[in-house]
């Protein structure tokens, strides 16, 4: 008997830049919109008829993930239901009486899918759009210290970015690789010496030493067209649709 389905998904084909393979694609879902603790609580009460206020289960929820952050830096795992999280040191130790290094090792925590949310996927359709005509698109980043993969940044170390034509390319305020920092709406510039790596698919920055401690978003502008000689007459911006945090 087939899954009913109860929930619409739809994707964008766009060039895979990850394989050696001219005519493969990914697909990346076009996401409506990202949704906060506020609007989730407020969804579950004017959808799904959550007997209580907003306010309230808004209140909860963030006094639930408080509770779940302050026991995960203790050590604790955590299972939901929805997710696992635990926290994960990555690093090599070269001896058995070697200590924990913060220039060396990283601490981070990770989260993974739990069965409650993979339950969910086979009520999902997923709708093919066609390929994208963006031209202008981030692939993924990887924290070249710690190894995380569109999660986390290392101020001061290499992050690489993999895309299709991101290469930097043009002059002006909005050409160039930036943070920005979502608690205070500031746009922090990757200086133009400190692009090490700079291909149509892949660059490689030297992350801001001053970037402070919070979540941030990657934007890319450039004048890059796909040919070196004729560059576009405006910036095309793209923004990295995941949160990255120091």
């Amino acid at each position: 008997m087939a899954n009913e389905v109860l929930h619409k998904i739809k994707a964008w084909l766009f060039p895979n830049v990850l394989t050696d393979n001219p005519n493969d694609f990914t697909a990346r879902v076009s996401s409506e919109k990202s949704l906060d603790v506020s609007q989730i609580s407020q969804s579950a009460i004017t959808r799904g008829g959550a007997p209580t206020t907003q306010v309230a289960m808004e209140q909860n929820v963030n006094l639930f993930l408080k509770e779940m952050a302050y026991l995960l830096s203790d050590g604790y795992s955590v299972n939901t239901g929805y997710f696992t999280a635990s926290a994960q040191i990555q690093g090599v130790f070269d001896s058995e009486m070697e200590k924990f290094n913060a220039d060396k090792h990283s601490l981070l925590f990770q989260f993974t899918q739990g069965y409650e949310l993979r339950k969910s996927l086979a009520a999902i359709e997923v709708d093919i759009l066609g390929v994208s005509s963006s031209s202008l698109f981030v692939v993924q980043v990887t924290d070249v210290k710690t190894g995380s993969v569109n999660d986390t940044l290392t101020p001061g170390r290499n992050l690489r970015i993999s895309g299709y034509k991101v290469k930097v390319v043009g002059s002006g305020p909005n050409v160039g690789v930036f943070f920005l920092n979502l608690g205070v709406g500031e746009l922090i510039a990757v200086d133009p010496t400190d692009l090490v790596i700079n291909k149509p698919s892949e660059l490689l920055v030297v992350i801001p030493p001053t970037l402070a401690a919070g979540q941030y978003k990657l934007q890319v502008g450039t004048q890059f067209s796909g040919n070196s000689a004729s560059p576009l007459k405006e910036v095309r911006t793209t923004i990295f649709e995941k949160v990255l945090t120091v």
